[in-house]
């Protein structure tokens, strides 16, 4: 296996910068919307939570279901 990362955009203005930096250092990664996370995550073996303009104690932040990438 190689070193996989997952990037989940929440809508941060950063996503791009992270994942160019990860790819500098010569590891593959994908940028998904945090609605949408990949069916098969066994290809990877990180995942960054790539935030929002939203405080996560404002109503309409998103709360998205992370159990699928609990480890």
């Amino acid at each position: 296996m190689h070193n996989n990362v997952l990037i989940l955009d929440f809508g941060s203005q950063y996503t791009q910068l992270i994942a160019r930096r990860v790819r500098e250092l010569n590891i593959y990664c994908e940028i998904h919307p945090y609605h949408k996370v990949p069916k098969d995550l066994s290809n990877f073996k990180a995942v960054i939570l790539s935030g929002s303009p939203f405080s996560v104690r404002a109503e309409d932040a998103a709360h998205p279901d992370l159990s699928k990438i609990k480890g």
